[in-house]
């Protein structure tokens, strides 16, 4: 009996290990879009035509318009969120989406917004062409890419310090979900830094790439956000483990001296992913700064601070600048658990498929997944010239 749990238990955490790359992975598919896209952009005018025209580049720093940022190299989930967000609008021609992307996404990224007019303005900027964003200029960004104990955390060997006999496949589960690599990207990190990208803009919404829009998002300008930075959901009044009972000891080690000294373990969390972010009052704080701050801290301490991603120092950098907005206005836990119950996804009015089980890959929840689906176009030439299948 105990060699057949031991064996029960070890393929439970290959399963685990299997599904972790899967998460990482991207699909052929979308891999094949990104391709064809950028390749369609060198040969055919109309993929490079100027995004926005000429005659609407004011619009970009016009604040009586709703202005969404959204930061992603997946140009599927970058389609999604907007004509998912534009579909749901009641006023779609007052929507301004600013797409950020990196150098080799750029041109396929374009391509696809500027060969798919919608009733919205887009424009499409590349990591590049920001001047300031720079190594010199950011020297956190450096050392967060060169780091070796952050390189072998996110990219090594998975099961190397894991102790398989005395952890559960939950904590285990844990742990792999901590080291996605998609945590020391540029482009998750980017969002600390819209202040200086936009510096005429007094607020923007600020959409994760695995979110769909559901409901109109206009009345998210109207929050009075009460002198706070930003506008957020918070995730320490559900009952379910994964997802809405995080507090601050979730995201911590408060055996860290310097985390058990400025930090309180019972602290709400708040969610990312949708956030309204007030511009003016966020520069008038250093709310970059003490996130620049924190990363080097845990960085000097071997990642033993905290382990998950750009969560855990937005935490602390926005720490009494954050305005609780209602929750269902944000849904989340769509890529964790598959007993999300239907009914509470149709009611929100944006849901998250925050977790490993994203809808646009082989392991996405079934059930979960036509919400998702039913903003692609399957006739696109691209789209099924790519075999992107409708589930």
């Amino acid at each position: 009996m105990e060699k057949f749990e031991r064996e029960i238990k070890e393929s439970k955490f290959s399963e685990l290990l299997n599904k972790h790359f899967a998460a990482s992975a991207i699909p052929k598919g979308i891999h094949c879009l990104s391709l064809r896209l950028t390749d369609e952009y060198s040969s055919n005018a109309h993929a490079r035509k100027q995004l926005p025209s000429p005659e609407l580049l004011p619009l970009l720093s016009d604040n009586s318009y709703h202005h969404f940022v959204l930061s992603t190299d997946n140009i599927l989930a970058a389609s999604v969120v907007v004509t998912s967000t534009v579909q749901s609008s009641l006023i779609p021609e007052k929507i301004v989406f600013h797409i950020i992307t990196d150098k080799k996404t750029y041109a396929g990224m374009h391509s696809w917004f500027a060969l798919n007019p919608i009733p919205a303005i887009i424009e499409v900027k590349g990591l590049h062409q920001f001047d300031w964003l720079t190594r010199e200029n950011v020297p956190v960004l450096e050392a967060v890419e060169n780091h070796k104990g952050i390189r072998d955390y996110y990219h090594g060997n998975h099961i190397v310090g894991s102790n398989l006999s005395e952890t559960t496949p939950h904590k285990f589960a844990s742990k792999l979900q901590a080291r996605s690599p998609r945590y020391i990207s540029l482009l998750n990190h980017i969002r600390i830094y819209l202040p200086e990208m936009f510096p005429n803009l007094n607020k923007a919404v600020f959409l994760d790439d695995d979110i769909v829009v559901q409901r109109d998002l206009s009345p998210l300008w109207d929050i009075d956000l009460k002198g706070k930075v930003n506008g957020a959901v918070e995730t320490c009044k559900g009952e379910d483990t994964w997802v809405m009972s995080k507090r601050f000891r979730n995201y911590f080690n408060f055996s860290h001296p310097l985390i058990a000294k400025n930090l309180d373990p019972n602290e709400c969390a708040w969610a990312y992913g949708m956030n309204i972010f007030d511009l003016r009052a966020w520069r008038k704080k250093n709310i970059r700064d003490i996130y620049h701050f924190w990363l080097k801290e845990n960085l000097k301490s071997n990642l033993t601070m905290w382990k998950l991603g750009t969560l855990p120092p937005a935490l602390i950098a926005f720490k009494g600048y954050v305005h609780p907005i209602d929750p269902s206005w944000h849904m989340l836990g769509l890529g964790y658990q598959d007993k999300t119950d239907i009914e509470a996804v149709k009611k929100a009015a944006v849901i998250h498929y925050n977790g490993d089980s994203k809808p646009w890959s082989d392991i996405g929840f079934e059930h979960l997944r036509p919400v998702w689906t039913k903003y692609v176009d399957y006739s696109n030439d691209f789209i099924r010239n790519c075999h992107i299948m409708e589930s």
